[in-house]
């Protein structure tokens, strides 16, 4: 191949040959730089000015960032990309994961939890260099500002992250187990007979239908929110009164019955081109609610502040069943798609209640 002819530039190290764009077939310049490095000559290419839209200028700063060192040459790019490949760092894993599952669900609340918590302890350690001490130590910090819920969460990122890097073959596994803080999950929060009817006093004098009907339909089904946010027309069967879960937290897609009401609220929510229910404003899945609203309705139903009101309804929703004395926890469970029946157990109290309360009445029959 003949050598083609290099043009000097007002650079110094900083010349250009005729190149043919790749994209275009148009004629292009394709800029090297020139320069010593640990006493040594190194000579690469920059850029071209179609592909990278490249300079003079922006070869003499590259060239200059080079020399001191500031950025690596192409040969040392070209080395790290290889280092990565046999033993990538918890930056590299990261971004691996984060392509292969771009629509994964809470992609946005793990990037927050990798970028504030993972990044800075571990991000440009390789897995083989991770102690069980480092991972304890990511613990204890966080222990200090953090609730035990967000502590699990991050390390089970950590764990995640790793975990896919040595499925897609990356890595090596960890050889020890990460050990997660236990955290209780009884807390439940439901709503007062008061605060339900200044619920649906305030849904009604709302100008916000969309998200109204939102909290309308979760307190009538006992579904997350993001089931709700998940749901398809296609997945709705109006005519038997079923809907389809595709999305649960137990993995497995769900079938649930609806009430009349539910229906009802169901049939007079108008259609758009969208396949949601509930589209966000590209026609797409919905993916958070309006805090302003959510902020409104609670303020306007007499909902204590820190009450969280989506929250709220699933166990309003399953307290209300269990009070009623008319479904066991087997059904409460079914309808909430509860894969774990410990988790349906916190409203046995509620059931219970209801048992005593139909005893002391056949009781009060007798006695009259």
């Amino acid at each position: 191949m003949a050598i083609k002819k290099r043009h000097k530039t007002k650079y110094l190290g900083v010349f250009y040959i005729d190149t043919t764009s790749p994209a275009t077939g148009d004629p292009d310049k394709t800029y090297y730089i020139r320069y010593k490095r640990d006493g040594k000559t190194v000579e690469e290419k920059a850029g071209s000015a179609s592909l990278h839209a490249m300079t003079p200028a922006k070869a003499n700063n590259l060239r200059a960032a080079r020399m001191k060192g500031i950025e690596p040459s192409n040969t040392e790019r070209r080395r790290k990309a290889r280092e990565a490949r046999n033993k990538p760092t918890i930056d590299f894993l990261w971004d691996t994961y984060v392509t292969a599952r771009p629509d994964l669900k809470g992609i946005v609340t793990d990037r927050n939890r990798y970028e504030n918590h993972i990044q800075e302890p571990f991000g440009e350690k390789t897995v083989d260099k991770i102690t069980q001490l480092d991972v304890d130590r990511l613990r204890l910090s966080l222990s200090k500002t953090k609730s035990p819920q967000t502590v699990k969460h991050v390390l089970a990122l950590l764990k995640r992250i790793i975990n896919h890097g040595a499925q897609k073959g990356l890595c090596s596994p960890l050889p020890f187990k990460i050990t997660m803080p236990k955290v209780s999950n009884e807390k439940t929060e439901f709503l007062t007979d008061e605060q339900i009817t200044g619920l649906m006093k305030a849904l009604d004098e709302d100008t916000n239908v969309m998200h109204s009907n939102i909290v309308r339909l979760i307190l009538l089904t006992g579904m997350r929110r993001g089931e709700v946010f998940s749901l398809k027309w296609e997945d709705i069967d109006l005519q038997r009164g079923f809907l389809r879960l595709h999305e649960t937290k137990g993995g497995k897609p769900q079938t649930i019955p609806l009430s009349s009401k539910a229906r009802a609220l169901l049939e007079s929510i108008p259609r758009t081109k969208s396949p949601y229910v509930f589209p966000n404003t590209k026609g797409g899945r919905k993916t958070v609610m309006n805090h302003r609203f959510i902020r409104r309705i609670k303020k306007k139903a007499g909902i204590p502040p820190e009450v969280r009101p989506l929250h709220s309804l699933r166990h309003t929703f399953a307290s209300l069943l269990a009070s009623s004395g008319k479904a066991d926890l087997l059904v409460i469970q079914r309808l909430l798609t509860h894969r774990d029946p410990r988790m349906t157990n916190r409203y046995s109290h509620l059931r219970d209640q209801a048992l005593r309360d139909a005893s002391d009445l056949i009781g009060d029959l007798m006695s009259g």
